[in-house]
């Protein structure tokens, strides 16, 4: 049993950057480590993870309205920005310390973005950006427990992030410093619910759960929305997920008569490290929604949306202290509903990126970031202008200088 629950708790604790170390609170205080094979002390299990970031973004070209980029999330705003200062601590169960936990605190405009409603965010605040609201925010915060029940079941409860989608809203975890159209427009951040996950083998685990559904503290419906996912790691070099949600994400009065109007997304992500210094991943989602209320509004007979996309990742390491990554995407949305922050609903745009990052580490934990970046689109979705705004272009090259330390 014992190799089947650590196995497990890899699997949930896999992040995009295996690389980036965390420090346990033993290591931190300076405790001698417990010897191989022996099971590790409670403040060896006891995880933290703090970091700082700032950036600079350039936008080449002539930037929307308020001197933003378009339908980015973290870089949306051209200039400097004070990201983000995240404070971690997490502990996952064990058969030992069955209890377990995770709290983590954020400041920085990153927080705005990131709010649940219920946190820091009401009905009528303006998405997806949030400028109104305080910047600081809880994306997670939940408590967990090991069941002793066959190989082990771990139930946890609470706010936690997303199993949907390859990036994560803590930036130094991801490969490239911008997020992806399928993390940024396609995509939930954070769950507030219960999920419980069992290991069925040591190379494959299986979750399922509740939520109140994309970025809800308060449940804004009445509605539950199931959620879970199928983990697979055959080897510690080569990992596959299959994550999805199911569950109405309107509020009650768009809802036509007595449907409930379901949203679903499937999500697929696979990561390889089989290849010395080199990274693997792609991650590809299918979604869509019943009587859009963006269409309904246009008039639409068939008011049903659909959206989705593929992002593909190479990473390779240079050096111990450089690292290059290069991510090439496609995201489709027919409808326009994705995009409706530069494209009247009912548009059909098609997104398509390149991005390439240069990671360096400087000193400790001080790393560097040079990022390039070119969005395409099939119309004119960027650089909003005049008055009703309007796109004027249909692409858009950005470059970022972005720098975070890392505490531990």
């Amino acid at each position: 049993m014992r190799k089947v629950v650590v196995s497990a708790i890899l699997l949930l604790a896999a992040a995009p950057d295996p690389a980036l170390a965390q420090k346990s609170m033993a290591e931190f205080l300076g405790r001698t480590a417990t010897p191989e094979g022996q099971p590790k002390t409670y403040l060896e299990e006891l995880m933290l993870f703090s970091y700082v970031e700032n950036s600079y973004v350039w936008n080449l070209g002539k930037s929307g309205r308020g001197d933003v980029n378009e339908l980015r999330f973290y870089d949306h705003d051209a200039g400097y920005t004070f990201n983000a200062l995240e404070v971690s601590v997490k502990k996952d169960p064990s058969e030992r310390y069955r209890l377990g936990y995770g709290v983590v605190l954020t400041a920085g405009v990153d927080s705005q973005k990131n709010h649940s409603l219920g946190i820091f965010r009401d009905r009528d605040d303006q998405g997806p950006f949030f400028r109104n609201t305080e910047k600081i925010d809880p994306p997670e915060a939940y408590a967990s427990y090991l069941v002793p029940v066959g190989n082990g079941l771990t139930v946890k409860a609470g706010k936690w992030a997303t199993l949907i989608g390859y990036e994560v809203y803590e930036s130094p975890k991801n490969l490239n410093f911008s997020r992806s159209f399928l993390y940024t427009i396609g995509t939930p951040y954070t769950h507030t619910g219960l999920l419980a996950t069992y290991p069925i083998t040591p190379w494959f685990s299986v979750s399922v759960g509740f939520t109140n559904g994309w970025d809800n503290a308060d449940n804004n419906n009445g509605y539950l929305r199931p959620i879970g996912s199928f983990a697979f790691t055959p080897s510690d070099k080569l990992s596959a997920t299959v994550s999805y949600l199911f569950g109405p994400e309107q509020n009650r009065d768009q809802m036509r008569g007595h449907d409930i109007n379901n949203r679903w997304v499937v999500d697929t992500t696979i990561v390889s490290t089989g290849i010395d210094r080199v990274t693997l991943a792609v991650n590809f989602d299918f979604a869509g929604e019943e009587n859009e209320p963006a269409l309904v509004a246009v008039g639409r007979r068939n008011a049903n949306s659909s959206w989705g996309g593929i992002a593909g990742y190479v990473g390779y390491d240079g050096t111990k202290a450089l690292r290059t990554v290069l991510r090439l995407e496609y995201f489709y949305d027919p409808q326009g509903v994705r995009s409706s922050e530069t494209v009247p609903a009912g548009k059909n745009v098609d997104l398509f990126e390149v991005t390439a990052t240069a990671e360096y580490k400087i000193w400790r934990g001080l790393v560097g970031r040079l990022e390039f970046r070119h969005d395409e689109a099939n119309r004119k979705a960027f650089s909003l202008q005049g008055n009703p705004p309007a796109a004027t272009a249909s692409a858009q090259n950005t470059i970022t200088l972005a720098v975070y330390y890392s505490f531990f």
